[in-house]
C-alpha cells in the first residue's frame, strides 16, 4: 500500500473519532439512568466504535512514514486505547461480569466477531527492539557463564546398554536383508509376468496409431478428472467450506507484502533521524537569525507597557515573578484600566487579611463542627446515588483525544502535501514550534533585564526602595513558615543502594528468579468466539466463556496497559491478575505471550521456585526488594506466581510444609500498595486448584480473576484443524473433524497438542499420501489422558461464584428475579380486583330489582 492509502485510513479514522467525540459529549445523561439494558447498549456501541477506530489508527501508525503525523496519531492512539479500557471497566461494573457479548449489536452494524479482536500495537516491541536485543544477549551470556544455557538448549542423552545396542544392530541388519530379498523377489515376479504376456500375444500386435489413440484417451481422461477435482477443492477452500489440506506456507504475495512492510519500517527510521537533526538545526538558525530581533521587540513592548501603566495608574506596575509567568502575564491582553482595578483589588485583599488574622481561632472551632455535618451529608448522598441509578464517570483520556483531534483539524486536515511525495518532515511546522521555544528562552533573559530596569525606574521616579525591602522580608518569612508547616514523606529504605542494576539483574538470573519467556504470541492461543452469549443470557443462562474471550481479556488487562506508559498511568489500574482453570488450558502460555508481546521481563516467584532461596525474614525482604527494584527499573515487568493458591493455603499439606509455600502471604499486600500508576509492573498468578485457598485473602490480592474453562465444540474444531496442519498433517475427506471435536469434549488444549504430536510422527507423515489420516488414530492417545469432568468444571463455577464479582452478579440476578415476580404479582392482583368489582356490580343491580 502507498503513502496515500495509509493517509486515507488515518483520515477516515480521525473523522469517525471526531463524530464519536461529539456524540459521546452530547449523549452524556444529565440525570442518572436506571434501565441497565439501555445503559449497556450505549456502552457497548461506544466500545465497538472505539475498537474499529483503534484498529485503523494502529495500522496507520505502524506503516505511516511522516514523523510529524505519527506523533499526532500516537497521541490519539493512546487516548483511544485508554478509552476502550475505561468503557470495559464501566461494563464490568454494570454487568458484574468480566465477559460481555455483543451479538445483537454486531448484527445491527453488520459486523462479524472478528471485527472485535483487540489488535496488539507493534510499536510496543518495535520501538525498543535494540534494548530488547541487548538484554537478550546479556541474559544469554549470564546463562552461559552459569552453565544453565546447556540445560535449556541441549536435551540430556540417555546412556545405552550393550544389550540394547546389539538389539538395534540386529534389527537394522534384518531390515536390510528383508529389503534385498523383497527387491530380488519383485524382479523374478516381473520377469515371469513379461514372459507370460509374450506367450499370450505372440505376434498379434496393435497398430501404432490405434495404440497411441488408446493411450491418449486414457491419459486425457485421467488428467481431466484430476484437474476437475483440484478445481472443485480449490473453490470449496476459497469459499471456506473445506479447510486447506496442508499447513498454508507463506505465499509469494505474502512475502512481497512483508518485504514492503520492512522497507516502510526502515523508511520510518530514516525519516525520524532526519527529523531529529532538523529540529536541532532549525532551532539554532532561528536563535542566530531571529533571536536579536525577538529580544528588541520584547523589550520595546515591555517598556511601552510600563509607560502606559504609569500614565493610567500614576505608578509603575509590579513585574511578575517567574512562577507567575514573567512577562507572559503582562501580555495577557489586559488594558491599563484592568491593571489598575487589579492593583486596587490586591490592596483590599491585604487589608482583609490583616483584619481576619484575629478571627482564625474562632473559625477553627466552626470548621470542626461543619466537618461532621459534611461527613454525614456525604454518607446520605452516597446512599441516594446508589438508589438513583447509574451515571458515567468522566474520562481521563477525553482531553488527549480532543487535543489530537484539534491538531488534526487545525494542521493536517486541509494541508496541501502534493510536494511531499516521500513523506518527509515539514520544515514550516518545525519553524513555528521552535520559534515559540526560542521566544520563551529569550523572554527569560529579557525578563531579568527588564526587572532591573524597572527597579531603576522606581528608584529614580517613584522612590519605592524602602517599601520593596519590607515586602521582600515579609515574603521570606512566609516562605519559611510554609517550609516548617510542610509534612515530609517517608522514603522506603533502599537495601541495595550500593549495588548497580546490572549486578542485581545478574544475581536474579543466576538464582532462577528472572526467567527467559518462551517465544509464543497471543495469536497462537487458538479458540473461537461464543456466538450465542447474548441469547443465553436473555434466557437467564450464564454462558461459559470461550477461549477467544479469555484471549481478549489478556490483551485488555495485561498487554495494552503494560505496552504504553501513557495508558497505564491514566487507565483503571490493574495491579494483579489471576488465571484460574484446570491443567492444560494454557495459563502459562498466556503468561509467556503477555511478556513476549510487550517485551516485558518475567520474574518467577512461584512457591516451588523460591523454596530454599534467601532464607529467613531478612532474606525474603531482600529477595522481594531486588525483584521489584529491577522490575521497576526495567519496566514493563511481569511477576509470575505459579500455583498461587499455595501462598494462601487454608491448611498446608504435610508433604509441602518443608517448602514453606506461605512465605509471601504477609508481604504481597505491602507490595501491591507500593505499586503506583507509573510502575508498569503486573503480578500474574496461575492456579489449578483455587478452592484450596482462603478465598477472602486470595481475592484481596487478585481482584481481577479470569476463569479459563475447557474449550467448547467450536474452539475444539478450530484447534484440531490448526494442530493437524501445524504438525505436518493433511486434512482429507477421510478425516471427520466434526466427529473428532465432538468426542474430545472435556479434553483441554494441552491434551490435544500431545495427541497431535504423538500421532503425527515423521513416519506417519511420509505415509499420508497412501494412507490418509483418520479420527480413530487419535483415540488411543486421548484415552490415556484424564479429561476435565463436568463435576470439576462445576467446582470452578461454584468457586468463582464466591469471589466478590461473582457475589455481586448473583445478588443482581436475585434482585432482578424478585422484581419480575413482584411485577407479575401486581398484575394478578389487578386482574382479581377487577373481577370482584364486576361481581359486586352485578349483585347491586339484582338487589335494586328486588326492591322495586
Amino acid at each position: 500500500m502507498s503513502h496515500v492509502a495509509y493517509n486515507k485510513i488515518w483520515v477516515e479514522a480521525q473523522e469517525a473519532l471526531g463524530q464519536l467525540l461529539q456524540q459521546e459529549a452530547s449523549d452524556k445523561p444529565t440525570k442518572p439512568q436506571k434501565d441497565r439494558v439501555v445503559i449497556f447498549q450505549m456502552l457497548a456501541t461506544f466500545y465497538i466504535k472505539y475498537v474499529q477506530i483503534f484498529r485503523s489508527l494502529e495500522t496507520a501508525y505502524d506503516q505511516m512514514a511522516h514523523p510529524q503525523k505519527r506523533r499526532v496519531i500516537r497521541l490519539v492512539l493512546d487516548g483511544v486505547m485508554g478509552r476502550i479500557l475505561e468503557l470495559k471497566n464501566e461494563m464490568v461494573e454494570l454487568e458484574m461480569s468480566e465477559f460481555h457479548y455483543f451479538d445483537d449489536i454486531l448484527q445491527d452494524f453488520k459486523m462479524s466477531p472478528q471485527n472485535l479482536e483487540i489488535p496488539i500495537p507493534k510499536y510496543f516491541v518495535k520501538e525498543k527492539m535494540k534494548v530488547l536485543k541487548d538484554r537478550e544477549k546479556i541474559l544469554a551470556q549470564i546463562l552461559a557463564d552459569a552453565g544453565m544455557q546447556v540445560m535449556e538448549t541441549i536435551k540430556p542423552e540417555k546412556a545405552m546398554s550393550l544389550d540394547e545396542a546389539v538389539r538395534i544392530l540386529q534389527i537394522s541388519e534384518r531390515a536390510r536383508q528383508g529389503r534385498l530379498r523383497a527387491k530380488f523377489m519383485k524382479e523374478i515376479h516381473m520377469e515371469g509376468k513379461r514372459e507370460k504376456m509374450a506367450r499370450l500375444h505372440g505376434d498379434h500386435l496393435l497398430d501404432p496409431d490405434v495404440a497411441a489413440v488408446r493411450i491418449q484417451k486414457v491419459w486425457r481422461g485421467f488428467m481431466q478428472r484430476r484437474k476437475t477435482n483440484r478445481e472443485r477443492e480449490e473453490e470449496l477452500i476459497f469459499l471456506g467450506m473445506v479447510p486447506p489440506p496442508h499447513f498454508q506456507k507463506v505465499t509469494a504475495t505474502q512475502q512481497r507484502a512483508q518485504k514492503t512492510y520492512s522497507l516502510r519500517w526502515g523508511l520510518q527510521e530514516d525519516h525520524e533521524v532526519e527529523y531529529q537533526q532538523a529540529l536541532v538545526q532549525i532551532k539554532d538558525s532561528i536563535r542566530e537569525l531571529e533571536g536579536p530581533d525577538i529580544k528588541e521587540t520584547l523589550q520595546e513592548q515591555i517598556r511601552q507597557w510600563f509607560i502606559e501603566c504609569r500614565h493610567v495608574t500614576g505608578k509603575f506596575p509590579d513585574f511578575p515573578d517567574e512562577e507567575q509567568g514573567g512577562s507572559i502575564a503582562i501580555f495577557a491582553e489586559k488594558t491599563p484600566e484592568q491593571v489598575a482595578a487589579e492593583l486596587a483589588a490586591k490592596e483590599e485583599q491585604r487589608e482583609k487579611k490583616k483584619k481576619d488574622k484575629g478571627k482564625k481561632g474562632k473559625k477553627k472551632e466552626g470548621k470542626k463542627k461543619s466537618k461532621k455535618g459534611k461527613e454525614s451529608a456525604k454518607k446520605k448522598g452516597k446512599g441516594e446515588e446508589e438508589d438513583e441509578g447509574w451515571k458515567m464517570a468522566p474520562s481521563r483520556f477525553f482531553p488527549d483525544m480532543t487535543e489530537g483531534d484539534q491538531m488534526y483539524r487545525g494542521v493536517w486536515q486541509r494541508r496541501d502535501e502534493t510536494w511531499n511525495f516521500h513523506q518527509r518532515h515539514d520544515e514550516e511546522l518545525i519553524r513555528e514550534e521552535k520559534r515559540k521555544e526560542v521566544e520563551g528562552e529569550v523572554r527569560v533573559q529579557v525578563d531579568e533585564l527588564m526587572r532591573q530596569e524597572l527597579k531603576n525606574l522606581k528608584l529614580a521616579v517613584d522612590r519605592e526602595k524602602g517599601k520593596k525591602k519590607k515586602g521582600k522580608k515579609g515574603g521570606k518569612k512566609k516562605k519559611k513558615k510554609g517550609k516548617k508547616g510542610g509534612k515530609k514523606k517517608k522514603k522506603e529504605k533502599d537495601l541495595t543502594a550500593d549495588r548497580t542494576i546490572d549486578s542485581l539483574y545478574k544475581e536474579l538470573v543466576e538464582e532462577g528468579l528472572l526467567v527467559r519467556p518462551q517465544d509464543v504470541r497471543l495469536s497462537e492461543y487458538i479458540g473461537e468466539f461464543s456466538y450465542l452469549g447474548t441469547t443465553l443470557r436473555q434466557a437467564d443462562i450464564e454462558p461459559m466463556p470461550s477461549l477467544t474471550d479469555v484471549q481478549q481479556l489478556i490483551a485488555l488487562y495485561g498487554i495494552l496497559p503494560l505496552g504504553s506508559q501513557a495508558v497505564h498511568e491514566k487507565a483503571p489500574l490493574v495491579k494483579a491478575l489471576l488465571l484460574a482453570g484446570p491443567p492444560g488450558v494454557g495459563k502459562k502460555m498466556l503468561v509467556h505471550a503477555l511478556c513476549k508481546e510487550t517485551g516485558a521481563n518475567l520474574f518467577n516467584l512461584s512457591a516451588a521456585n523460591i523454596a530454599g532461596k534467601y532464607p529467613g525474614k531478612s532474606g525474603l525482604l531482600m529477595m522481594l526488594h531486588m525483584v521489584f527494584k529491577v522490575a521497576r527499573q526495567l519496566q514493563p515487568s511481569v511477576v509470575w506466581i505459579g500455583d498461587a493458591e499455595k501462598t494462601f493455603y487454608k491448611k498446608v499439606p504435610k508433604q509441602e510444609k518443608a517448602l514453606d509455600p506461605k512465605r509471601l502471604k504477609k508481604n504481597l499486600p505491602k507490595i501491591l500498595k507500593s505499586l503506583k500508576a507509573e510502575d508498569r509492573v503486573l503480578i500474574v498468578g496461575t492456579t489449578e486448584r483455587p478452592f484450596d485457598a482462603d478465598i477472602k485473602s486470595f481475592c484481596k490480592i487478585y481482584k481481577k480473576v479470569i476463569l479459563i474453562p475447557r474449550p467448547d465444540y467450536a474452539s475444539r474444531l478450530v484447534l484440531w484443524k490448526h494442530l493437524i496442519l501445524q504438525h505436518g498433517g493433511s486434512i482429507s475427506s477421510a478425516l471427520n473433524l466434526s466427529c473428532l471435536a465432538k468426542i474430545t469434549d472435556g479434553f483441554t488444549p494441552g491434551h490435544m497438542v500431545q495427541a497431535a504430536q504423538n500421532v503425527l510422527s515423521e513416519r506417519r507423515i511420509r505415509h499420508l499420501v497412501k494412507r490418509p489420516l483418520t479420527a480413530s488414530e487419535f483415540i488411543p492417545y486421548l484415552a490415556r489422558q484424564e479429561p476435565v469432568y463436568q463435576e470439576e468444571e462445576e467446582a470452578f463455577k461454584a468457586w468463582y461464584a464466591k469471589t466478590p464479582l461473582g457475589k455481586k452478579r448473583a445478588k443482581a440476578l436475585r434482585e432482578q428475579e424478585e422484581g419480575t415476580e413482584q411485577g407479575k404479582g401486581k398484575k394478578k392482583g389487578k386482574d382479581t380486583g377487577g373481577k370482584k368489582g364486576k361481581k359486586g356490580g352485578k349483585k347491586g343491580k339484582k338487589g335494586k330489582k328486588k326492591k322495586k
